[in-house]
């Protein structure tokens, strides 16, 4: 791939360069995405950048990727135009412009919540897609990600509670796995001298800590898997996606080591007030500030 400067990060879309959570996000649902595109034709729908378009050609038979903003578009050519399954195009994802039942696999992660045509959205990856093709798309939960946390992003037009997302996919896709995205802080015990292939999850809640079975969070991102035809019988229950710097622990930990510095800094001086406040008490004179402070009143 050629060497491309990236992309100015406004919020508006995710870049590789970014770091930490969103980072996890992302890159997750493109992971994710891979075992649906192995050996099939994929349209990344919304594809911004292209970092995940061009993961997704490494498994797929071929991957075009579409955008809106061209200078999206004139980058992902720029920076990944090297892989020869991988085409990118600039168009608009509520009035796709592609024949067909042309697709096997449509993938369009943090799109809906930007458009207004959400039915014209998904209609159109429903016509792109062949009659046993696979859509996955994800969302965030509005109840979870504005309404919970009083966070408003200046960029989503119209975001979805889980009713609300499933409305308007059962009537293109009758069969819809939903699935729950949202990272997470755990502790892993998982086998070593074998993948692991039968997951255990719990989660403590209420004053007594005491755990029930699965993974009790509200998520943060919907991510649903539809079709027409039956969905994979051997789909996840549960995906795990991390980076072996784990970079959000380190980052985590620098931050609490600089509190804790901050933290000892502030009890040295209030130490050193104390002990000059005492022997200024001591010694019957005012304390140094107040003769200054008179001084410049006079």
């Amino acid at each position: 791939m050629a060497e491309t400067p990236p992309l100015p990060f406004t919020g508006e879309r995710f870049t590789p360069e970014c770091v930490r959570e969103i980072w996890y996000e992302h890159w997750h649902r493109y992971v994710f995405a891979r075992r649906f595109a192995a050996g099939r034709r994929v349209l990344d729908a919304a594809c911004g950048e292209g970092y995940g378009s061009a993961l997704l050609a490494t498994v797929a038979a071929g991957v075009v990727g579409i955008d809106i903003a061209e200078t999206a578009i004139a980058h992902a050519r720029a920076r990944y135009g090297g892989l020869p399954n991988l085409e990118f195009r600039q168009g608009d994802c509520t009035a796709l412009d592609v024949p067909a039942a042309s697709f096997d696999v449509v993938v369009s992660f943090e799109t809906l919540e930007h458009v207004a045509a959400q039915e014209a959205l998904v209609a159109g990856f429903a016509r792109a897609l062949t009659t046993d093709g696979v859509l996955v798309i994800s969302s965030p939960d509005k109840r979870t990600y504005s309404d919970v946390s009083g966070f408003r992003n200046e960029y989503h037009v119209r975001e979805l509670y889980r009713d609300e997302l499933l409305a308007l996919l059962m009537p293109h896709f009758p069969h819809v796995r939903l699935y729950g995205q949202k990272l997470l802080f755990q502790s892993a015990i998982w086998r070593l001298d074998a993948p692991p292939c039968r997951l255990e999850a719990a989660t403590a809640t209420g004053a007594a800590r005491a755990p029930a079975a699965g993974l009790g969070y509200d998520p943060l991102y919907f991510v649903a898997v539809a079709s027409r035809a039956p969905l994979p019988a051997d789909l996840p229950d549960l995906a795990l996606f991390g980076d072996r710097e784990e970079s959000v622990y380190r980052h985590y930990n620098g931050e609490v080591r600089k509190n804790m510095a901050a933290g000892a800094r502030i009890a040295e001086l209030e130490a050193e007030i104390a002990r000059l406040r005492g022997a200024d008490a001591a010694s019957g004179q005012r304390p140094w500030w107040r003769r200054w402070w008179r001084g410049r009143a006079r």
